[in-house]
């Protein structure tokens, strides 16, 4: 049996709390996989399970091309503080942002 490399998924509700970091717009790169792994750390301070998913999106329509280089938690848990979730996000972005020194006034904005 041949593996697919392309595959249709099936539809799934969507997780309890969702938080979306609008990295790229800020940083101008992709998170790494160390700062995505301390975010986990982070997280799991916080919640049991979760997942963290960074993504580079693309979205094409008409005239219009967009490119979002971002990071999302889902958290599948009801019950979750999303405010400390939120502030946990925030802070890691501004941490992972001011210690690239590559970046100029994008990084001294935040």
């Amino acid at each position: 049996m041949e593996q697919a490399i392309a595959f249709r998924v099936q539809e799934h509700g969507r997780p309890a709390l969702e938080v979306r970091v609008n990295f790229g717009l800020f940083a101008g790169r992709n998170a790494t996989q160390a700062e995505i792994d301390d975010l986990a750390r982070l997280l799991s301070d916080e919640v049991n399970s979760f997942s963290v998913v960074a993504e580079e999106r693309h979205e094409f329509g008409g005239d219009v091309e967009t490119s979002v280089r971002q990071v999302v938690i889902e958290i599948p848990q009801r019950g979750v503080d999303a405010e400390r979730v939120l502030a946990v996000a925030e802070q890691w972005a501004r941490d992972c942002i001011h210690a690239r020194s590559e970046l100029g006034e994008l990084g001294s904005e935040l």
